[in-house]
């Protein structure tokens, strides 16, 4: 009995420091998916909350989303053509102020279906533990 409550407690020290330094543990597939062909069947079939990883072309940069929590939008444009709109939480994360028409983004976050392609959000950390952290690369520098 005393060796589970070690390693409880043990486990709990480690979240804590890995949580308190904001360290990134590497993803595993059953969790994030990654390819535009899963995007695309995502939408043919009206998924939602599937996590995502990918990338695409900023083909409009949409005004911020200034309802309740801020959120930066822009739209992507995959390699399949499917467009997706990005709804990055500024609240939580960075703006991307650099971003221009044109410019690749590489993004991980939560897929919401809709008629026009697609959202992607939740493209920042979460402080509270309970969702899988997302991200969105640009020019080198990652906005969690």
């Amino acid at each position: 009995m005393k060796k589970y409550i070690f390693l409880a407690a043990f486990a709990l020290l480690m979240y804590g420091y890995v949580h308190e330094r904001g360290i990134s543990l590497p993803s595993f597939s059953s969790w994030t998916q990654s390819d535009d062909g899963i995007l695309q069947r995502a939408y043919n079939n009206r998924q939602s909350n599937l996590q995502v990883q990918g990338e695409g072309v900023v083909l409009k940069i949409l005004s911020d989303d200034l309802e309740g929590a801020r959120h930066q939008r822009f739209i992507l444009r995959l390699s399949s053509g499917q467009t997706l709109l990005v709804a990055h939480n500024i609240d939580l994360a960075p703006r991307i102020s650099s971003l221009r028409r044109g410019d690749k983004v590489e993004f991980s976050g939560e897929y919401e279906w809709n008629a026009k392609g697609g959202v992607i959000h939740w493209t920042h950390h979460d402080s509270t533990g309970r969702h899988i952290g997302g991200w969105l690369k640009h020019d080198g520098q990652t906005y969690q």
